[in-house]
């Protein structure tokens, strides 16, 4: 099948499509509806989108953000297993499709074949729609909780999704997505102190079906943040549409997502010596960075006398690998 680019720009120019058919008063109300549910306690058993006006709305608000999220946490996996490339995926709770498009877009000389699995049919037939000539996917309708079973399949993406359901049906869910993986599987939650926990209870499910961590972490390890003391996030720059600022004011034409993943193979790989977790401080002659190693938390200092590193650092973004792979 001969498919066009998946990436942000032919996203948002889809999602701007739909989105042309709604009011801008009925799409922010139900944005703002469906964001005021999603902070609240949403039962498993209970789709959050109802139809198609609350579908595209969340789709035109959403997607941009969970998309970049994604192809993040897919950018640190590939840097972990370059060689890797996965024929076949499944996006367990995909709805309208962000994370197969940031899938499709990572692997984009050669994008897998994949399988959205949802509940909600508005947000599946939503995502047909968008996905028309991008997209090589099966949107089909599932219930996405224990009882979920899966073929095999190369990659899973559970993207956004563990919050909707129960504790119970979280561990369930990734057990079910690392008996199905044959090669990787990839976590991604809000960049919440919560979202994190979920995180951090999914890496432990994956580790003990036998995954290894690819990323963030340089470790299959215990992390070595200490419960509520902090947690681990990154932040992705996205680009604010015109219901963004509509629905939340401010002149900003970008904002930044926060979100926490994490990304695990059954295959051996070379995950990165340290991670940067938080925002490089850069002062006068040095660079301040945080940093996940294999032993712990720490903090490097690099100074002019680094030489071509601290170049290197000045230009380190937060999420990065520390120290940054040698060019050829």
């Amino acid at each position: 099948m001969n498919v066009s680019v998946a990436s942000a720009a032919s996203l948002r120019t889809a999602l701007a499509g739909v989105l042309a058919g709604l009011p801008p008063s009925q799409a922010a109300k139900s944005v703002e509806r469906l964001i005021a549910h999603y902070r609240g306690t949403t039962p498993t058993d209970t789709p959050v989108l109802r139809d198609r006006a609350d579908v595209v709305a969340y789709a035109a608000y959403r997607m941009p953000a969970t998309f970049e999220a994604a192809r993040a946490a897919l950018d640190a996996l590939r840097d972990a297993a370059p060689e890797w490339v996965p024929g076949t995926h499944t996006d367990i709770g995909g709805g309208t499709g962000a994370a197969s498009w940031a899938v499709a877009d990572a692997w984009d000389g050669r994008p897998p074949r994949t399988t959205v699995l949802d509940w909600a049919e508005p947000a599946l037939a939503l995502g047909r729609e968008l996905a028309g000539g991008v997209l090589d996917a099966e949107w089909r309708r599932e219930r996405i909780g224990t009882a979920l079973r899966l073929d095999e399949t190369d990659l899973v993406t559970v993207s956004y999704v563990l919050k909707e359901l129960t504790e119970g049906d979280r561990a369930a869910l990734v057990a079910e997505a690392a008996r199905a993986s044959r090669g990787a599987v990839v976590v991604v939650e809000p960049g919440t102190p919560d979202g994190y926990g979920r995180i951090i209870a999914a890496r432990s499910v994956l580790i003990d079906a036998g995954f290894t961590v690819a990323a963030p972490c340089p470790h299959s390890g215990a992390c070595p943040i200490e419960p509520g003391t902090d947690w681990c996030h990154f932040a992705a720059r996205v680009s604010r549409s015109s219901l963004h600022r509509q629905v939340k004011g401010g002149s900003l034409p970008y904002e930044d997502e926060k979100y926490a993943y994490v990304a695990a193979t059954r295959f051996p790989v070379t995950p990165a010596p340290a991670r940067v977790v938080r925002r490089p401080q850069t002062r006068k002659g040095l660079v301040l960075l945080d940093l996940c190693a294999p032993g712990g938390l720490e903090r490097a200092t690099v100074t002019k006398r680094h030489g071509s590193l601290y170049k290197q650092a000045r230009d380190a973004e937060w999420g990065d690998s520390w120290p940054p792979a040698e060019q050829d």
